[in-house]
């Protein structure tokens, strides 16, 4: 996982958080006021806390919860991974800001956090991407299996996903080891972006930025979806596809240009296409 702003976050970075971890706030008291039985849980997955990290890391580990590693030891280990890479929680707010103005259904940054399992899924890889680049991989796997049972997702602990993506839905969703997905990336349930071949080596699809890969769209082998291209549901892609353009089909073929801001539209119809 890559970041421009490094491993610690600038000021306007904490700021930003800040304003966001207000904005929790102030929905979680209004649900727990407009909600009384779901008071204690607005309480400790949110009021209780110091900040977004502290009820981040407390909330991801209950979800993630098991016999064998129990939620406590589970907190401890991503509340160290937000306080050595802090850029995390600047990813996680993108990932929120992504769902709050991409998703119609969505009005509040509470429910991604909260209720949405491709926020939850998303937030829980990063910890397990950290780990696995410090040498952790059986715990990194572990935290991989958790994520598929808990959550519907299976994402290598290797791949590599930038900031601002929404998985709509996500349920069935795959992502294999040596997957690139850039910024501002959207895509839908059951959507694969797997290998080709049993060689190593990189093997899995390089996503662009901006791109919208649609409900069921399997994206496979070494290729790479150029900037703001979009996928048709359905379609399985097996050839890269050029910046700007859509492609559906089985396989997928190219049927026009992809117009406007793809991933932020989050618009799946093909009118764009040419006849």
């Amino acid at each position: 996982m890559t970041d421009e702003d490094g491993d610690l976050m600038t000021a306007e970075a904490t700021a930003e958080a800040s304003q966001i971890w207000s904005q929790l706030l102030n929905e979680a008291q209004a649900a727990s006021a407009t909600e009384p039985c779901l008071a204690s849980y607005y309480h400790g997955a949110v009021l209780n806390h110091r900040d977004l990290p502290a009820s981040l890391s407390f909330h991801l580990a209950n979800k993630l919860d098991s016999h064998a590693v129990p939620a406590m030891m589970l907190r401890e280990v991503i509340a160290g991974a937000y306080c050595e890479e802090p850029r995390m929680i600047s990813a996680a707010i993108a990932d929120m800001k992504a769902y709050y103005e991409r998703d119609p259904a969505c009005d509040q940054y509470l429910m991604p956090f909260l209720y949405f399992k491709g926020f939850q899924a998303v937030q829980s890889y990063r910890v397990a991407n950290y780990l696995w680049r410090q040498e952790r991989k059986t715990l990194a796997l572990y935290f991989q299996n958790q994520i598929s049972q808990e959550f519907g997702v299976d994402i290598h602990p290797a791949a590599s996903l930038g900031k601002g993506i929404m998985i709509d839905h996500a349920t069935g969703v795959v992502i294999g080891e040596t997957a690139v997905i850039h910024n501002d990336v959207s895509m839908l349930h059951s959507v694969t972006l797997g290998g080709s071949g049993c060689e190593g080596g990189k093997r899995h699809p390089t996503v662009c930025e901006g791109v919208l890969i649609s409900a069921g769209a399997k994206v496979l082998g070494n290729i790479c979806i150029g900037r703001q291209a979009k996928i048709g549901a359905g379609s399985v892609v097996l050839s890269s596809v050029p910046a700007h353009t859509t492609v559906a089909g089985v396989p997928a073929k190219p049927v026009g240009a992809s117009s406007g801001r793809p991933a932020l539209d989050m618009d799946q119809q093909l009118d764009d296409c040419c006849d």
